[in-house]
């Protein structure tokens, strides 16, 4: 009776795509979907993992995972863009629900209300670089727990600026929202949604 033939090598696992694993684990954990300690098994997992077989477990039941070729699919909505570039004068900007966020965003308004809520966003990465020249108005930004705001790089003239480093609670860190460029006679502020219990 002949031998079965030998079964062949599973596929190892790049860095990209421990990393994709890792930014949905973050996203699970940052929408309720994993509980903290739940996050920390699965994120010590995935680093660790050689294979594509060691790296499916850890999201199956987040998503559909491996396509036929052996490749990593997550669910984010399409690659996200490099740069987004949302221009507006004397108007209103709302950007809400499952929007995909790209990995720069540009807001070049002029005395306009801006509201941007990146708690039901799909992120593609763990950092956002919002870029402002805001010339008058207000800027909101609300976000969810786990996301960490730095404007560091801000630069701040006639404005307010009301800005707070984190939700206050133990969420894991999932998104890094940095803040650059510049704000005139205007108002930016951070407002939290209330963690899920």
């Amino acid at each position: 009776m002949p031998a079965d033939p030998p079964s062949p090598p599973a596929l190892r696992a790049s860095d990209a795509e421990r990393d994709r694993v890792i930014d949905l684990l973050r996203v699970a954990v940052a929408d309720g979907r994993l509980d903290p300690v739940e996050f920390d098994e699965r994120l010590d997992a995935a680093l660790t993992a050689r294979t594509i077989d060691a790296l499916a477990p850890l999201v199956t039941d987040l998503v559909a995972v491996p396509g036929g070729d052996g490749a990593l699919t997550l669910p984010f909505a399409g690659t996200p863009a490099e740069l987004l570039t949302i221009k507006e004068r004397h108007g209103s900007v709302r950007r809400d629900g499952r929007w995909t966020l790209p990995h720069r965003l540009a807001l070049r308004t002029v005395w306009c209300d801006v509201m941007l809520d990146l708690t039901s966003a799909v992120r593609g990465a763990a950092e956002l670089v919002i870029e402002l020249r805001v010339n008058g108005g207000n800027v909101e930004l609300v976000l969810a727990p786990g996301m960490v705001v730095d404007a560091n790089e801000l630069s701040v003239r006639h404005s307010t600026v009301a800005i707070s480093r984190d939700a206050g609670d133990d969420t894991p860190e999932t998104l890094q929202v940095h803040l650059a460029g510049r704000i005139r006679h205007g108002r930016l502020e951070t407002r939290w949604q209330e963690p899920r219990r």
